[in-house]
């Protein structure tokens, strides 16, 4: 049967020989064995405990509370709850992902940001997210969810809508009308951009459209100007009527 000294158990787990004496002074990990020199070693059984040990430790629990459970929870029981752990401290390294991806994105959009405004749009996102799906039915839901542009990402869709708003917003601060040679431009990106995104689903793309013109408090949607909104709806009617 296999067996391991301390050394050769601190280099295999990258434990320090010093943890492993202390766990064996502690009795909670004593090696089960003795050669004729009086060396401990350990057993197989023995480097499983020292797994669970170190699994437990990972859930940040104390070497008494570890001691009181080890032999109570079986190595498939703590590596199950090792896995719900982990996938807890995912979601929320993707929530804090998502979560600076919208910063740098606003960045984008906006020259500066307040403090005021930055802790404001990170609380809309993290307390109302997602809650204009609840204007659309249950199919509808699920399609706009998967499709729509979301600050949170960093895609290529998400990415011509933030070069089409900078440019609205560029319009405006120049004072250059939506019925312009320019805002005509952007009219046919933005129908051309939704149509891909709404896949020429024209209903769906004017209930939304209603959405988006709500408070952004209400809905939890990233928040556009009125004179934005307003600067679409005259450039999208000014290249209807141009092709009329």
């Amino acid at each position: 049967m296999k067996q391991w000294t301390t050394g050769e158990v601190s280099k295999q787990r990258n434990i320090s020989v010093r943890t492993l004496r202390y766990y064996d002074q502690i009795n909670l990990l004593t090696p089960s064995y003795k050669d004729d020199n009086g060396k401990r070693l350990y057993s197989e059984n023995d480097l499983f405990r020292l797994e669970k040990i170190i699994i437990l430790k990972s859930l940040s629990l104390s070497l008494e509370n570890i001691r009181d459970i080890l032999d109570r929870l079986s190595y498939k029981q703590i590596l199950i709850s090792h896995y719900n752990y982990l996938q807890e401290q995912l979601t929320e390294l993707q929530t804090n992902i998502a979560n600076t991806t919208s910063l740098i994105n606003m960045l984008d959009l906006e020259e500066s940001l307040s403090w005021e405004r930055v802790s404001t749009l990170v609380q809309n996102s993290q307390d109302n997210t997602k809650k204009w799906v609840d204007y659309f039915q249950n199919d509808e839901k699920m399609f706009l969810e998967n499709t729509l542009p979301n600050l949170s990402n960093s895609d290529e869709t998400t990415q011509q809508y933030i070069s089409l708003l900078r440019r609205i917003e560029w319009c405006i601060k120049l004072n250059i009308k939506a019925e312009s040679e320019e805002g005509i431009h952007i009219a046919s990106k933005l129908i051309e951009l939704s149509n891909d995104t709404f896949q020429r689903d024209t209903k769906l793309m004017d209930e939304f459209w209603e959405v988006r013109k709500l408070p952004a408090e209400e809905t939890g949607l990233y928040p556009i100007s009125e004179d934005v909104l307003e600067f679409v709806e005259r450039c999208m009617a000014a290249y209807t009527n141009e092709g009329q």
